[in-house]
């Protein structure tokens, strides 16, 4: 009997030493998940700016292409043009010799 008394009261003491500790890091527990929740918050608000921004791009080059494809068009068009006329001068020419 007499040593299962300091077992017994070391036991006892060992629990509350263990219930304090865990009493005084429960607040610093919660807190990390809060810093936890809002990192991670912060991690999707990010990720949704980058995709927004990655589509703006996307929008800007299709953008871009367009009007570079625009321009090309408009510009092989003027050239066709001034070439036809280019040619029907010559045209135009050897006939006015041949006659």
């Amino acid at each position: 009997m007499r040593s299962t008394l300091p077992v017994a009261l070391f036991a006892a003491l060992a629990l509350g030493a263990c219930e304090k500790t865990e009493d005084a890091t429960a607040p610093a527990l919660e807190q990390a998940r809060e810093a936890a929740r809002a990192a991670a918050d912060s991690a999707a608000v990010a990720a949704r700016s980058a995709a927004a921004a990655a589509e703006a791009a996307a929008d800007v080059a299709v953008d871009a292409g367009s009007a570079a494809g625009r321009a090309s068009r408009d510009t092989a068009g003027e050239a066709a043009d001034v070439t036809v006329e280019a040619a029907r001068e010559a045209v135009n020419k050897a006939r006015e010799a041949a006659n």
